[in-house]
């Protein structure tokens, strides 16, 4: 029987997740994300595949993000045709999320060419358009938490709650042979305990083989209460200031809605009353609907309100829904008084580079810096102390007040990752995805530590093919 798992993408690097596992003649692929940062990782989304689309039989999706479902209708565009298993949740999130990324697909490659034209270069052809998003959603497959299926005759799947983003889930396989039967433990993005709306990641206990993210794999996040308390000073200082506006680039499917949120249960703690805040995102509004219409999947107190306060939804209470463009450009006009909330996450597209050409130079303002800023993006440069900012091919100087606050992130920290992964019985071998490689090995040398006896564990590396009937050795076939 061949087993093999080979790592094509978020291999050393965040974003682009994409593994193929081949049981005999079947291949199926866990993710297939877009590749996000730089100009030059955007272009690395046009190479071809390395596989056949056709020949995929069924996709595994964690989760909705992106950089995990991106790719799907450039896979069905090139000719797959098979199913699509994910949480049903991340099927109506992948709805919304992916005809958006189509439409900026057309839009940036529209651009790319008149660059590429005047180069004498030819023109790209966009990766994917909405007609391949409308098959791609009929191709989806949506499953409940816990719930086992058959995938292929060898291969069984199951479900279970990650706690990152609604819907995200940990993916448990299970391949069968004549007397072989090994277990493989997809972590997907893990979230953190204790966090506002979602349940905490749920532990897995048996596996032969774990792949875990590592996305913040050297660090510690603050303490939920340090955060509630930094954000408070935050919104302090600027009401005393009370001369500008509050930005903050935000993910429109998690952490918008978790912002929603905690506006909702801090607004008299942090004196709220004072700001007009916004969601400047029509995906990210479209996405609280889908947060709305699966409240029976959040964490018990997100529940309990829900079901106590029928008109007083907590995602609803005090917050402006900014569709329109024109309505966008209007709060341009406006110096002072707002708190908006608009992606992209990275300040890398989106509305909030508008709402940043108009506020990132005024020193009465604040930007608040929310979730993970990949290598290259304009919200890294910011993280690490640019000075000046290029939007719309201008320089913008960064004179406002710029706040990092970690502890908001939807991914586990050092700790919190370590913690997962000793739930397991007898240390299973583990290998890292989804991360930076310094910081994956700075988390390889913090779980080796963590146990008496060594485990067996390393960082995947781009194109990695592992041969699945040799655990629990790894033994690696390229």
């Amino acid at each position: 029987m061949t087993m093999t798992l080979q790592f094509l993408g978020a291999a050393e690097e965040v974003t682009g997740s994409c593994h193929l596992l081949t049981v005999n003649d079947k291949q199926v692929l866990l993710d297939c994300g877009l590749i996000q940062g730089s100009k030059a990782d955007a272009m690395r989304n046009y190479q071809a595949f390395r596989f056949e689309p056709s020949q995929i039989d069924a996709v595994i999706l964690s989760h909705a993000h992106i950089d995990h479902s991106g790719r799907i209708p450039q896979l069905v565009k090139s000719g797959f045709k098979g199913p699509i298993y994910t949480h049903k949740a991340s099927a109506e999130l992948c709805a919304i999320m992916l005809k958006d990324a189509a439409m900026l697909q057309q839009r940036d490659t529209e651009r790319l060419n008149k660059k590429r034209l005047k180069k004498g270069l030819e023109p790209l052809q966009a990766l994917f358009d909405e007609q391949d998003v409308e098959q791609t959603i009929q191709q989806f497959k949506p499953l409940n938490y816990g719930e086992s299926i058959q995938v292929l005759p060898q291969l069984t799947l199951q479900l279970s709650d990650a706690g990152h983003i609604l819907g995200s889930a940990i993916v448990e396989l299970w391949i069968s042979e004549i007397g072989t039967r090994k277990k493989i433990v997809f972590s997907g993005d893990l979230g953190r305990e204790g966090m506002p709306i979602l349940d905490d990641p749920e532990i897995i206990k048996t596996a032969d083989l774990v792949l875990m993210e590592s996305t913040y794999g050297n660090r510690l996040h603050r303490s939920w209460q340090q955060t509630i308390d930094e954000l408070e000073q935050i919104f302090a200082a600027a009401i005393s200031g009370s001369q500008g506006n509050i930005l903050l680039p935000a993910f429109s499917v998690g952490r918008a809605q978790e912002l929603l949120y905690l506006f909702h249960l801090y607004a008299k703690q942090w004196d709220l009353s004072r700001w007009r805040i916004c969601l400047d995102s029509p995906m990210a509004i479209e996405a609280t609907k889908v947060y709305i219409n699966n409240y029976p999947v959040m964490d018990d107190d997100f529940k309990r309100f829900t079901q106590q306060h029928p008109g007083e939804h907590p995602l609803l209470s005090n917050v402006e829904f900014i569709q329109s463009t024109e309505q966008s450009m209007e709060l341009n006009e406006i110096n002072q008084g707002l708190i908006i909330i608009a992606g992209s996450g990275m300040c890398n597209g989106g509305r909030i580079r508008c709402h940043l050409e108009h506020n990132l130079w005024r020193p009465e303002c604040d930007v608040i810096i929310c979730g993970y800023q990949a290598i290259s993006t304009p919200g890294r440069m910011l993280v690490d102390g640019a000075d000046y900012l290029t939007i719309r091919g201008k320089p913008v100087k960064v004179a406002a007040k710029l706040h990092t606050v970690g502890g908001l992130s939807a991914h586990a920290d050092q700790a919190e990752l370590i913690h997962w992964y000793q739930q397991f019985d007898n240390a299973p071998p583990l290998i890292l995805v989804h991360g930076e490689q310094q910081v994956q090995q700075d988390l390889l040398a913090a779980i080796q530590a963590s146990f008496a006896q060594p485990a067996v564990m390393l960082a995947a590396k781009q194109g990695d093919k592992l041969d699945l009937s040799a655990l629990p050795e790894l033994v690696w076939l390229t």
